[in-house]
């Protein structure tokens, strides 16, 4: 055990040099503060083999359950019967929850971000929200639904429109296009 601790305490060292090297770099690239970026540096290196949080299925289906206020007979069938589920799910299209993909649509849905995807980088992660799984316009638009003007609205949507745009060889993507246009017409319909 004392062993262990060793070699990652020399691990770290040995990664500290190389990281500062990269601050160094990165520092002369941008301007970003020096102690910013070697605490970020001990942020990753302190914790770079802990798991990502994740739910149980049987705890989705719980959360889902406690939602829709479905009482001590917690089945489909039941939840299917409550008129909260009913009334918030008219015109959805029900995903199967025959399975933990139906479950967690539910739960992305009417609850929020699973612990493991509230900040998820890759194709269709816009600010850290993959647009494939969550409907949230105003993150991913960088908006305050409080403060934003039409102007700010707007603005944002042509960011991101310039980005996507199927017309843009490079960056254009017609199905994250879309649903762009889709959070668009939903912010703007608020006003």
């Amino acid at each position: 055990m004392v062993k262990n601790a060793a070699n990652r305490l020399q691990a770290s060292q040995n990664l500290n040099s190389y990281v500062l090297r990269e601050i160094r770099r990165v520092l002369s690239l941008q301007e970003i503060s020096q102690n910013v970026l070697e605490e970020f540096a001990r942020y990753v290196i302190a914790n770079h083999n802990k798991k990502e949080p994740t739910l149980t299925t049987a705890a989705i289906k719980k959360a889902v359950y406690d939602h829709f206020g479905v009482g001590e007979k917690r089945t489909v069938a039941n939840l299917r019967k409550s008129s909260r589920f009913l009334m918030e799910t008219e015109g959805m299209e029900i995903p199967a929850l025959s399975s933990s993909e139906g479950w967690k649509a539910l739960y992305r849905e009417f609850i929020g971000y699973l612990p493991s995807e509230e900040y998820q980088a890759g194709y269709g992660c816009i600010n850290g929200v993959n647009i494939f799984q969550y409907f949230k316009p105003w993150r991913v638009f960088g908006l305050d639904p409080e403060k934003a003007t039409q102007q700010d609205k707007k603005d944002a949507y042509y960011r991101l429109s310039k980005i996507y745009h199927p017309d843009n060889k490079e960056t254009g993507d017609g199905r994250i296009f879309d649903l762009i246009n889709n959070m668009y017409a939903s912010i703007t319909a608020e006003a």
